[in-house]
Formats: C-alpha cells, sequence, structure tokens
C-alpha cells in the first residue's frame, strides 16, 4: 500500500485505535469487533510483547479490510522490524529522524509526536506526512487549532487522552483524524470477552468524528 493510500484509510476511519498490551489470545477478535464498529486503522505498539508477531498475524487476518501499523517507535530499528512484520504506518511518541527516513526508505506512512510549531515543521520536513499532538490532553483542541492557523499544510492527529467526549472538538479544530487508545480498546472489556462493547465504543467514536465533520 501507498503512504497516499494508507492516509486515505486513516483519514476515513477518523481514529487510530492504539492497541497497547494486546495479548495474541484476543488480538484478532480486538482487531475485528474495532474494524466492525468502523474503525480500520489499527495500531499495535512497539512496547507490546510479541508486536511485531501480532502486526504479521493482523495484517494476514484482516487483509484489505484494516490497516494495521506499529505505535510508540522510538528508533530507526524498531521502525524497520515492524515494517518488515507488516506495518503500513508508524507512529511515535516524539520526533526522531531516524525513523521518518527508514520509513521514508521504505514507502510507510509515518506520525511522529510533536507538541511545538518547530517540531511539527522540523518532522514534516523530514518527510513526515502527519504529525501527532501529543499528548493531546495537556494541550486541548485549541493548540491544534493554533497550529494549524500558520501552518495549514500539517495534517495534525491528536492523541492522549481522546475520548468520544472531546473527538470531535479536535476534527473542528483541523485534525484529520484522532488517535484513541483506554477510551476505545478498554482492556477490561476485552478481557471480559466483551467484544460488542468495543464495536460500540468504535461506532461512538465514528459517529462524534461524523458529525464534526459535516
Amino acid at each position: 500500500m501507498s503512504t497516499t493510500d494508507a492516509f486515505a484509510t486513516m483519514r476515513d476511519s477518523g481514529v487510530v485505535a492504539v492497541l497497547r498490551g494486546a495479548e495474541p489470545e484476543t488480538v484478532v477478535d480486538t482487531a475485528e469487533a474495532l474494524v466492525a464498529g468502523g474503525v480500520t486503522a489499527l495500531e499495535v505498539t512497539a512496547d507490546t510483547a510479541g508486536a511485531t508477531d501480532m502486526i504479521a498475524t493482523l495484517s494476514e487476518e484482516l487483509g484489505d479490510d484494516a490497516l494495521v501499523g506499529a505505535g510508540t517507535v522510538l528508533d530507526s530499528e524498531t521502525a524497520r522490524a515492524a515494517i518488515a512484520a507488516g506495518a503500513e504506518f508508524v507512529v511515535s511518541p516524539s520526533f526522531d529522524e531516524g525513523v521518518v527516513e527508514t520509513c521514508n526508505r521504505y514507502g510507510v506512512l509515518c506520525a511522529p509526536g510533536v507538541m511545538t510549531p518547530t517540531e511539527a515543521v522540523e518532522a514534516y520536513e523530514a518527510g513526515a506526512e502527519v504529525v501527532k499532538v501529543f499528548p493531546a490532553k495537556t494541550v486541548g483542541p485549541d493548540h491544534v487549532a493554533a497550529l494549524k492557523g500558520p501552518l495549514g499544510h500539517l495534517e495534525i492527529m491528536p492523541t492522549g487522552g481522546v475520548s468520544p467526549d472531546n473527538a470531535g472538538d479536535y476534527i473542528e479544530a483541523g485534525a484529520v483524524c484522532v488517535g484513541a487508545g483506554s477510551a476505545l480498546v478498554d482492556r477490561d472489556l476485552v478481557e471480559a470477552g466483551d467484544f460488542d462493547a468495543i464495536t460500540e465504543r468504535a461506532e461512538a467514536f465514528r459517529e462524534v468524528i461524523e458529525a464534526a465533520r459535516e
């Protein structure tokens, strides 16, 4: 998949689901529940045990139904391993030029973490298609709107503290999509096998985002 196609899927999904601490036994069921709710961009964090194996499994099991990527990627070595496993996008909590370079080398969409205008511009100039404002909860939607003022060409994905209560505010502020972890993929629900509830959460996110885009 080209970075253009990956970006289009991420944008259309509106939400990137952050799968942190996922378990091999439940990750496919969790992913399928998210896709059933309309969330088709899924990020397995690199600090999860067996992350590359789960990326490979999800890529095979979901096929064209979802965009599978890697999150919490801190260095180029981890980025390369994730890409080799099948990651179609790479997300970081911070900006590391080596990670962006590796993604560009292999034609994979990269979303490094930024907070300030300087970091955002540096990440963009390094070749990042999307910048992840993180942690979004410490600055809120107004920060996204302020960045988009002089830097309207940036595609911004706020992550960290995003929920159905504020996701629409971020979209209205100019975000192309949002990243969501525990507010979307609740560990207690996964452990209880209540995947229908995860689908309902995905639907709730999607409804808010679609409404904000109208």
